[in-house]
């Protein structure tokens, strides 16, 4: 979830960035109104770790991809769940505990750490400055499909630390977002390219939970494999060969093979009405729509238009 409205609670000096969200004060309930609802936060409980209790958040960027810091002189502890979004936060300072009770992370200073995707957590933090990126959930899917069969679904392997060779591109990918959306703005080709470096960055950090695109998958003699795996991440869910064969049976009153056949027939048929006798041969055609026998492709296209398909290619 991204904040639209820029509200503030205390005067502070102005970013060089327009925020798209920027909060602060020095109350605990308010930190709890300002800060759960973009969270979804449902139980939250501040208190203060001496008299001098206060909290800023400020958020710059678009709907696709927000850099956030919060900062907190106090404690915060509470449910979370972000929805249509991926998250990476990371502490330069202070005590935090993400997933309390489940598969807990105690974080690190300078270690990114990415939200349970999709799912509520517990969290827990003390006295803090935090940094976070919000990268929109079809981006991310957007980007993986460039090394994935991505299917719809996100997953991410949260149990290793990343490298430090990792933390080191996710940490440049960001200053370079942060710099084209100084210089550039939101509406620059530079801005949405950082948002997909961004966003490339994230699967260094984690390994992503989706199979890898094959060797030659690309190719255009696999277009036929591509159309297929599509079909089956579309239709995952009520897909079977037998229900298919059997509804479409039900439906067009012949199988999927004999419908496929006649298809191919009226294309081959249009091709040779087309096609000059000089620049082709039956031959050719048959091959192009899958015909690999031309006798028995002679005998099925005599009995379906009435000819030889070599008088059709001679009119």
């Amino acid at each position: 979830m991204t904040a639209t409205t820029t509200a503030a609670r205390t005067a502070t000096a102005a970013p060089a960035i327009a925020p798209i969200v920027a909060v602060s004060g020095s109350e605990t309930d308010r930190a709890i109104q300002d800060l759960a609802g973009m969270y979804a936060g449902r139980t939250w409980y501040s208190s203060h770790l001496d008299e001098a209790y206060w909290y800023k958040y400020v958020a710059v960027g678009d709907d696709h991809l927000s850099i956030r810091r919060s900062q907190m002189h106090g404690y915060l502890r509470g449910d979370v769940a972000v929805e249509g979004e991926v998250v990476v936060q990371w502490i330069d300072s202070g005590e935090a505990r993400v997933d309390v009770g489940q598969d807990e992370v105690r974080m690190q200073a300078g270690v990114p750490t990415l939200f349970p995707i999709e799912q509520r957590f517990e969290m827990e933090y003390r006295d803090w400055d935090q940094r976070l990126v919000h990268l929109d959930r079809e981006l991310v899917l957007d980007v993986a499909a460039e090394r994935y069969l991505a299917d719809g679904t996100l997953g991410f392997d949260r149990s290793r630390t990343p490298s430090p060779a990792a933390v080191a591109q996710w940490r440049g990918s960001v200053a370079a977002a942060m710099q084209a959306l100084r210089s550039d703005g939101t509406s620059s080709l530079a801005w949405q390219e950082a948002q997909r470096d961004v966003a490339r960055s994230l699967f260094a950090l984690y390994r992503f939970q989706g199979e890898p695109v094959p060797v030659g998958y690309g190719d255009h003699r696999n277009h036929r494999v591509r159309a297929a795996v599509e079909y089956i991440h579309v239709h995952a869910a009520d897909f079977s060969v037998r229900g298919l064969q059997e509804a479409f049976q039900r439906t067009m009153d012949r199988t999927p093979m004999t419908y496929l056949r006649e298809i191919r027939l009226r294309r081959a048929h249009e091709d040779l009405l087309r096609t000059e006798y000089a620049t082709t041969s039956v031959a050719t055609v048959a091959s192009r729509w899958g015909f690999t026998h031309l006798g028995r492709f002679s005998g099925e296209y005599l009995q379906r238009f009435g000819e030889y398909p070599r008088h059709t290619l001679r009119r």
